[in-house]
């Protein structure tokens, strides 16, 4: 089966594209952990994340955004004491705050992030891997709302590779076999 040129570097990506990459995500906590992994992913390989998913899992209550939202200063200490996360103090206090800020939402995090889904009509998959874009309109556009309404680390880069990780844009390239 031909993939994604990305894929094919660990046995993690294998898996992650084949299973999950692209596929869409709906709720609003599922969401809360893809936006919270992105953000800790920048600056850092995403086969780091990928790694300690299921120690951010248990470390941020399964990313249910209330549990998270109520995390105070001696959660804190315990993030920035955990080995099986990536131990950045601004990352941290960025995903606890928008946990507070995505509790606030009136339509949810769900409802926001798919309003800036790219419509796939007439969408040419990418041909090839340097084909895809790191940031495109909707992106920049999703990053600039998320900031106005107070969410931190979601820069366009970021805001496109959360798009494209829970489907909201399509860019395995078009010989992948996911393409279609």
């Amino acid at each position: 089966m031909e993939r994604c040129g990305w894929a094919a570097g660990a046995a993690e990506y294998l898996v992650y594209h084949d299973e999950e990459w692209g596929v869409p995500v709906h709720g609003d906590d599922a969401l809360f952990e893809r936006l919270a992994l992105e953000a800790f992913q920048s600056g850092l390989s995403w086969i780091t994340i990928l790694r300690k998913r299921e120690n951010f899992r248990a470390a941020f209550g399964g990313f249910h955004i209330p549990t998270v939202a109520a995390y105070g200063d001696d959660d804190v200490r315990r993030l920035l004491a955990d080995a099986g996360i990536v131990r950045n103090r601004a990352k941290i206090d960025a995903t606890i705050s928008n946990a507070r800020v995505a509790l606030e939402l009136a339509e949810g995090l769900d409802a926001l992030l798919w309003s800036f889904a790219e419509s796939s009509d007439g969408r040419q998959r990418p041909p090839t891997i340097a084909d895809v874009p790191a940031t495109s309109a909707a992106s920049a556009a999703m990053a600039k709302e998320l900031k106005r309404r107070g969410f931190r680390f979601v820069g366009p880069t970021t805001a496109y590779a959360l798009m494209q990780a829970t489907g909201m844009v399509d860019d395995h390239v078009a010989s992948c076999w996911r393409a279609g």
